[in-house]
């Protein structure tokens, strides 16, 4: 079998027995099959079962001269993770990566947008086209929710449970949960769904997607990017966002407001809490106000 059929296995394998979303496959993919173009590139015949540590050391230290730490320890664990799936399923005895150190990358804080930075983006939206009122709508959504760019755009009608207050969110690996939706979300949807989406020619097999394009059909990641990006242009904000970092300043907005870790890690979707301890990164004078307010000795006398 050529490299192809053994990453269609591979895909297969990601998708059924791991159940991750198209997304994470395609990025596992490109992993591989950026080392199969170096392998093109410099003339290497071989195959997935007969490469070794040195050629796979050799490509890494090709990638490292031009992606950064972070980067590149994202490709080592996405190649790792297809060679232990090549010995689980009987096609190699070794992983060639297991001696491959991972570069130290650190922690990286996420950015954050204010409540009047917030404020700013979606007053900035032209409510004037049917697009803005869907584009309100969504931005609310992303932020007033803190869902993810991929959940967002897969949201169905049949999703919101208004009446409860709540909308069902399909995250990562389908896992779904149940997120709170505020009042102010919950009008936008209703406005946009009232006044512009039954107005859309919807196409077959969207109709029950909540957030639909011109065409009436389900939006792209990157048009949502563009979105955010030319709110970002519009509002003269100088800093680089994306719908991510409304999610992040979701959970930052709830923490710095008294909101317990547990409580923000089951709104977000995160397996572990350790995920979600990223967003302890607050200024000092919030910690210091945190330790005044809750630490039992507060009061204490001197003495």
């Amino acid at each position: 079998m050529n490299w192809n059929t053994y990453i269609k296995s591979y895909q297969s394998y990601l998708k059924i027995e791991r159940g991750l979303s198209k997304n994470t496959i395609e990025n596992y993919s490109f992993d591989i099959e950026r080392l199969c173009l170096f392998l093109d590139q410099n003339n290497i015949s071989i195959s997935p079962i007969q490469i070794g540590e040195e050629t796979v050391q050799q490509f890494i230290y090709n990638v490292s001269k031009e992606v950064n730490p972070r980067s590149q320890a994202r490709i080592i664990s996405g190649l790792k993770s297809f060679f232990s799936y090549l010995i689980f399923e009987d096609y190699r005895l070794d992983n060639p990566l297991e001696l491959i150190e991972t570069p130290k990358t650190g922690r990286k804080l996420p950015d954050t947008l204010s409540v009047n930075e917030i404020d700013n983006l979606i007053a900035a939206i032209d409510l004037t086209t049917n697009e803005g009122e869907r584009n309100r709508a969504m931005v609310e959504t992303l932020y007033g929710c803190g869902l993810r760019v991929s959940e967002l755009i897969t949201l169905k009608i049949s999703d919101l449970f208004l009446d409860e207050d709540y909308i069902k969110i399909t995250g990562k690996g389908n896992k779904q949960r149940f997120v709170p939706i505020s009042e102010i979300t919950q009008r936008y949807i209703n406005i946009y769904r009232e006044t512009i989406r039954t107005h859309v020619t919807v196409q077959k097999g969207f109709e029950d997607t909540l957030f639909l394009n011109r065409r009436g059909k389900q939006l792209t990641r990157a048009m949502i990017f563009t979105i955010i990006k030319n709110l970002a242009v519009k509002t003269e904000l100088n800093k680089t966002i994306s719908p991510h970092t409304l999610r992040h300043s979701f959970a930052t907005h709830l923490l710095e407001n008294g909101a317990d870790l547990r409580s923000i890690q089951l709104m977000l979707g995160h397996e572990s809490i350790t995920t979600t301890e990223i967003y302890v990164h607050l200024d000092r004078k919030f910690l210091t106000q945190v330790i005044n307010t809750f630490h039992p000795r507060k009061n204490s006398d001197l003495k």
